[in-house]
């Protein structure tokens, strides 16, 4: 632990020791990043059958119904356009148009749901508080996530209603006399779910998941690697705020009615900026990489246009080794000019290796639309 900072626990805490996990510091929360199975085990069961990780670090909101001008008016995104029982992937901007975070708003009828980033929430929810009337922070919930194409069948053991939901549905739930709030959605490019839980049945339910024959637990170090061979961005690493929603490669998270010639175009902050950059392009964009040979690419890894020579062109902002597709794969900020299959040239340890710029996701997404 890093100083005498004191870090914060999930309500799952004592199941993740008991379940033999490795807990380490992450936004100022103990968290497991692994558990006995092992980071690429735990990776390749969650893209084969299910995968159950303790998200509760991150922050719950609930905005009034009536909020939906206010919340637009910090976001780039249609949020009076989203259905009831819908939710849609949305991000904080500020003057300059980078992103503060990204988040997910769900649409619940008589109220907006709001999750924000571990990191973030403290920020995100003084950012809300400053600019939205009634906002009210969930307190006495934990949020777990099941991932994998085996989550459905789960899950729907114990709660049957689940297997009608499509990707992004929202819906509220009862399970042994409890209300579940449950989104399907997810981080990793699988289909599965989330799922907001009282504290009060918590570990019951976690266990009920874990006794599933598909579900085993997973930390943070295959979360990372799963969201990453999704082409799935992590704040404060791929995007931050001097990235735009523009140069993250995020231009489709801007629906038609934010946009200009929209029936509510604008209205965000650094709306000018996004909005240039929406209809006329920029710089440097988010862009995948494949690196040639087994030797990942890690984040700060310097980007070059030539085997020799020259000043770097972007840098590494995620990098790793991808267990599904065996290789490594990374995400870099580089001119957005070079088109799909060039090769760049990354400096590891002094030397310069090759990478072609690829398409993402790197592994299909299998979300049940």
């Amino acid at each position: 632990m890093a100083g005498n900072e004191t870090l914060k626990r999930t309500g799952f805490y004592d199941l993740h020791v008991e379940l033999g996990a490795k807990m380490v510091p992450f936004a100022g929360w103990e968290m497991p990043v692994q558990y006995p199975m092992g980071v690429m085990k735990e990776h390749l069961h969650t893209r084969a059958e299910a995968g159950l990780f303790d998200v509760s670090h991150m922050g719950q909101v609930i905005l009034p119904a009536s909020a939906v001008a206010e919340l637009e008016s910090l976001v780039p995104v249609d949020i009076a356009g989203l259905g009831l029982n819908r939710q849609r992937y949305a991000m904080f901007t500020n003057a300059e148009g980078g992103i503060l975070d990204d988040l997910m708003v769900a649409n619940k009828g008589d109220h907006l749901f709001v999750v924000v980033n571990a990191a973030c929430a403290e920020q995100d929810i003084a950012h809300l508080k400053a600019h939205v009337a009634g906002v009210e922070v969930v307190t006495g919930r934990g949020l777990l996530a099941l991932q994998g194409p085996k989550a459905e069948a789960a899950l729907a053991r114990l709660i049957p209603e689940v297997a009608a939901m499509r990707f992004m549905d929202v819906g509220t739930f009862n399970w042994n006399g409890a209300e579940l709030w449950i989104s399907r959605s997810g981080y990793t490019g699988e289909d599965g779910f989330e799922i907001s839980v009282p504290d009060a049945v918590g570990m019951d339910f976690a266990r009920a998941l874990l006794a599933e024959p598909e579900v085993a637990p997973i930390g943070l170090g295959a979360r990372d690697s799963l969201r990453l061979e999704a082409g799935l961005c992590l704040y404060g690493h791929d995007i931050d705020p001097t990235t735009t929603p523009v140069e993250a490669d995020l231009k489709w998270a801007i629906q038609k009615a934010r946009r200009h010639g929209g029936a509510r175009e604008g209205g965000f902050p650094g709306a000018e900026i996004i909005l240039d950059q929406y209809d006329n392009g920029c710089a440097r964009r988010r862009t995948g990489l494949r690196p040639e040979g087994r030797a990942p690419m890690r984040e700060g890894t310097p980007i070059y246009l030539a085997p020799e020579g020259g000043e770097p062109v972007g840098q590494v902002t995620s990098g790793g080794f991808g267990p599904s597709i065996n290789a490594p794969m990374a995400m870099a900020y580089l001119p957005a000019d070079l088109p799909l299959g060039a090769t760049v040239y990354g400096e590891v340890r002094g030397k310069r290796l090759p990478a072609l710029i690829a398409a993402m996701p790197f592994q299909p997404n299998t979300y049940k639309r």
